[in-house]
């Protein structure tokens, strides 16, 4: 399996997760977690509680546009949550959107948030990281949990995008949720210049 990425917090003290990529030999951890997990998941992402979309993961963090992370819980190295960075945009938008799934039996205890808040600090750091500007989550308005983890890593409601996504036989719509390098700079107390390191096109 992947070590850990750069920076993630090592030592039981400093947090109950740490992120790492996903690698081939997580299939079957995967399919476990998504198998136990797709009451959970199918409601706001169908194809995310699919067990055989696990390649075609794979193949998608290949691309310059999209990364992905498992959150790791230190204790049994389960699978707590899958995040994906989807739609990375350099030049003068240095954006991208998140997405994310939390895996049952750590959905609920703070695991994700924490392994999130890793997820955001490597899409800004602008040295080992992404070096990103803009986040972007797009949750539907019934999705109360993931509401409130958007709302407790800072991100703020920009607005509603009607009928956003073909999602369980309808176009849905989703709230838009945005964070901003200095809003993060801000909420963890770090001085931040307002050029990304990232700039290039």
């Amino acid at each position: 399996m992947a070590s850990p990425l750069p920076g993630t917090p090592e030592g039981g003290a400093e947090g109950r997760v740490f992120i790492r990529p996903p690698t081939a030999a997580d299939e079957s951890a995967y399919v476990a977690a998504v198998r136990r997990s797709a009451d959970l998941i199918r409601p706001w992402n169908p194809v995310a509680s699919r067990p055989a979309d696990f390649r075609r993961l794979l193949t998608e963090i290949t691309l310059a546009d999209a990364e992905s992370y498992f959150i790791v819980d230190r204790a049994d190295d389960g699978l707590a949550a899958l995040v994906n960075i989807r739609g990375i945009t350099r030049a003068r938008f240095q954006n991208a959107s998140v997405g994310y799934n939390a895996y049952l039996p750590y959905a609920g205890t703070g695991r994700t948030r924490e392994g999130m808040e890793l997820i955001v600090a490597h899409c800004f750091d602008a040295t080992d990281g992404l070096g990103l500007h803009r986040l972007e989550i797009n949750v539907q308005p019934a999705n109360e949990p993931s509401r409130a983890l958007a709302r407790r890593l800072g991100f703020r409601l920009e607005g509603t995008s009607p009928r956003m996504l073909y999602l369980n036989g309808a176009w849905r719509d989703h709230e838009r949720y945005a964070l901003t390098v200095e809003d993060w700079a801000q909420r963890c107390g770090t001085a931040h210049s307002s050029e990304s390191g990232r700039m290039s096109g």
